[in-house]
């Protein structure tokens, strides 16, 4: 083990210890246990960031390793005492030796830890209060800067191969580790915005096309890179809580993705997986559905832990309160809740309704609606992107289109990015399935693949059970943009179980508390600090917070598609004080 590595350990060690010492774990229901726990935090689900020997040897400018905190300057949460104990909640290691890779997992994202009065809480599966840009940004620079000076990167080497490496072995680590900074800052370089997102917020969305369509599908010549494909990602949104996201009948804030069965959320989970750096690369083989492309061979998605994820994800319950409620406020704030839309209740897009059966059990309704919210999102979702070595692939987000009079089925030089990430995924996905097949059914597929009528691919298809909701003429698209106002953009509205433990609020995160959502938006504050310190009487993020230094500063209605406007959700603003009062009491008891 490294004097570096021993370090790293001892200090996130001693950082981290008081503060977990001290943790309250809030009830999240009898079925979320510590063991589900444990392995929620560290399950690999195949993402390859870049190697964990790298990872370890990187150092920041003032000379200290980068992972001295285990990461919790940017916000995650240490993990001391697991075999990893340097890396954090939702960072996980897979493959072995040389080939050792670190990457981030679905907890990384969603795990919250919230203060009062100097007492952590955790929240599993809660919106994480994390600097994803600065770590992504820090990142990029940390290995630029081991690239451009000649002791900087004999250091490196050392640390990576073991004092007095091999020179071919060190000439080898160069050229590796210059191929990668090249993909990572082409893609950081082309897709971080100024002013930043800041402290929980992202634009996944857009990160996730970038990353896929920006450095998979180019030419090999080129590291697989098609620059011109990275866009700024200038459309934060706040991460999503998961307790009940396995219920929704849509998810993702546009609501562009149908859900409720495990196939659904396999391709909401991939599609995730490649966003944080998958090793991914689709090849061109032969010709039908199952076999013109190959999605599978470079693909290091983990599908095992996906499949575990997901069921872990559905046992996560909504966080209990965990500080005295007045019930009978409580109660008076329910009749608000259940109030009709235009009389200031939250009921008819909140409530729990029957939604779409896509499984064995029904979904709960999640409306997808305008409420005069910020835009921005909407535009993201209507990019096109260059196709690369995806041109003349089968369009699988539009397989029905095969039953239709004049089907169109291929992808030309460019296409959606929604329908390019899509068939990026169910291509895995079928091919995954298929070889996970008995071997007849295998040699069968065989057989189908060859012959050169498409629908003989998709009637095989239909057999395998799951394909046969998504593979009929009357299947719903597996991706789709809403029809959303000609003046707006729609979003999804959840069931608000946990919301009292998801600040910032609106899709964009620019609402710091309920109470400021409960104003009228030229009310709502035009800047704040997002941070972990927590306002038990407004319920959300504390004016003062010393976690972080950034501030959001909000737009208002004459400025809807900033990405950061406050406008919008108007419901609830008319209700007089001690009615908002009881209604917030309620929303911290459910």
């Amino acid at each position: 083990m490294t004097l570096s590595r021993l370090a790293s350990l001892a200090v996130a060690t001693c950082l981290s210890g008081p503060l977990l010492a001290q943790t309250v774990y809030v009830y999240q229901g009898s079925d979320w246990t510590n063991s589900i726990r444990d392995q929620f935090y560290v399950t690999d689900q195949g993402a390859r960031i870049m190697p964990i020997s790298w990872f370890r040897a990187l150092t920041l400018p003032d000379g200290s390793p980068f992972l001295h905190d285990s990461l919790a300057r940017y916000g995650y949460i240490p993990l001391p005492g697991t075999g990893e104990a340097d890396l954090p909640v939702g960072f996980s290691t897979n493959g072995a030796g040389d080939d050792m890779a670190v990457g981030m997992t679905c907890a990384a994202c969603h795990t919250r830890e919230i203060e009062v009065s100097g007492t952590p809480y955790r929240l599993d599966g809660g919106p994480a209060i994390t600097d994803f840009q600065s770590f992504l940004k820090d990142l990029d620079d940390a290995v630029l800067a081991v690239l451009a000076d000649d002791a900087a990167f004999a250091t490196f080497a050392d640390t990576v191969l073991g004092a007095s490496p091999d020179p071919a072995k060190v000439s080898a680590l160069k050229s590796e580790v210059t191929v990668w900074s090249k993909r990572f800052h082409t893609l950081i370089d082309r897709s971080l915005p100024d002013p930043a997102w800041g402290p929980a917020r992202l634009d996944a969305v857009s990160m996730i096309f970038n990353r896929l369509a920006g450095l998979d599908l180019g030419p090999e010549s080129d590291d697989y890179i098609i620059a011109d494909n990275i866009v700024v990602a200038d459309a934060p949104t706040r991460y999503p809580f998961l307790w009940n996201a396995a219920r929704q009948d849509y998810t993702q804030w546009p609501g562009f993705a149908p859900n409720g069965n495990e196939l659904f959320g396999l391709i909401r989970n991939l599609g995730e997986v490649y966003g944080v750096f998958a090793d991914f690369q689709p090849t061109k083989v032969g010709s039908g559905i199952l076999s013109y492309h190959d999605y599978l061979s470079t693909n290091s998605a983990d599908w095992a832990g996906l499949s575990d994820l997901e069921k872990w994800i559905s046992d996560i319950g909504a966080p209990k309160w965990p500080w005295a409620i007045d019930q009978d406020l409580a109660d008076t704030g329910k009749t608000i809740f259940d109030m009709k839309k235009e009389d200031g209740g939250c009921v008819e897009c909140h409530g729990i309704t029957t939604g779409k059966i896509r499984g064995l059990e029904p979904t709960w309704a999640t409306p997808i609606i305008d409420t005069g919210t910020d835009t921005r999102e909407c535009q993201v979702m209507s990019r096109t992107v260059q196709t690369g070595v995806l041109e003349g692939a089968i369009d699988l987000s539009a397989i029905k289109s095969l039953f239709s009079d004049n089907p169109q089925i291929t992808f030309g030089a460019e296409a959606s990015a929604v329908d390019v990430l899509t068939t990026s995924v169910v291509g895995a996905i079928i091919q995954h399935t298929i070889s996970n097949l008995g071997s007849a059914t295998r040699s069968e597929a065989d057989r189908v693949a060859k012959t050169p009528d498409l629908k003989d691919d998709i009637e095989f298809l239909r057999k395998i059970p799951g394909f046969d909701q998504v593979l009929s003429p009357d299947a719903e698209p597996l991706m789709e943009v809403p029809a959303t106002a000609s003046t707006g953009c729609a979003y999804e509205s959840r069931v608000l179980e946990g919301i009292w433990a998801a600040a910032p609020y609106l899709h964009n995160g620019s609402v710091p508390t309920l109470t400021d959502l409960l104003n009228p938006p030229d009310q709502r504050p035009q800047s704040f600090k997002p941070g972990p310190a927590y306002d038990i009487e407004n319920v959300g993020m504390a004016v003062d917070q010393t976690r972080f230094d950034h501030v959001i500063e909000t737009t208002g209605c004459d400025d809807l598609n900033s990405g950061d406007s406050r406008c919008g959700h108007d419901w609830g603003t008319d209700l007089d004080a001690d009615k908002k009062k009881a209604l917030l009491e309620y929303l911290k008891s459910i």
